[in-house]
């Protein structure tokens, strides 16, 4: 059925509700694992406010942070992954758009099932809050595992 899943993670309590249902689904079905993380590319207001106080390289910096923090995640993630007998790909991209790099990246991927989690926000609070993970729905043909 599904032999190359995609689970998107921010790291969150949340999301790590969709780690764990992907992997667990993944080991049922033999199937390979890219976990995906975006984070969003420093502000051009950040960036101004930074060199104006003296730093030099503030999106080298940053750049570096992200690497360091995603080390951290994915030595976690990977661990969880061998508990379930899986080797795992980890990716992670900055984008503006996270819903955009998730149906990017699993595209490029050749993958044929995303999981994400989400909290169900509906209404008045999912437009003012923005969901991702409506986004990706929005933007795919690629089935999606929605996790809550």
């Amino acid at each position: 059925m599904y032999m190359n899943v995609l689970i998107a993670t921010d790291g969150s309590e949340l999301a790590n509700k969709g780690v764990k249902q992907g992997l667990a689904l993944a080991e049922k079905l033999g199937a390979k694992v890219t976990f995906l993380s975006v984070v969003a590319p420093l502000a051009p207001e950040a960036i101004r406010a930074a060199v104006a106080s003296g730093i030099p390289d503030p999106i080298g910096g940053y750049d570096q942070q992200i690497e360091v923090d995603m080390k951290k995640r994915y030595a976690a993630l990977e661990q969880e992954a061998a508990q379930y007998g899986i080797t795992v790909d980890v990716l992670h991209e900055i984008d503006e758009s996270p819903a955009e790099a998730i149906v990017r990246v699993a595209e490029m991927n050749a993958c044929d099932l995303i999981v994400m989690a989400s909290h169900g926000r509906r209404g008045f609070r999912k437009a003012l809050l923005g969901s991702q993970t409506a986004e990706v729905l929005v933007h795919t043909n690629i089935p999606v595992l929605v996790i809550r």
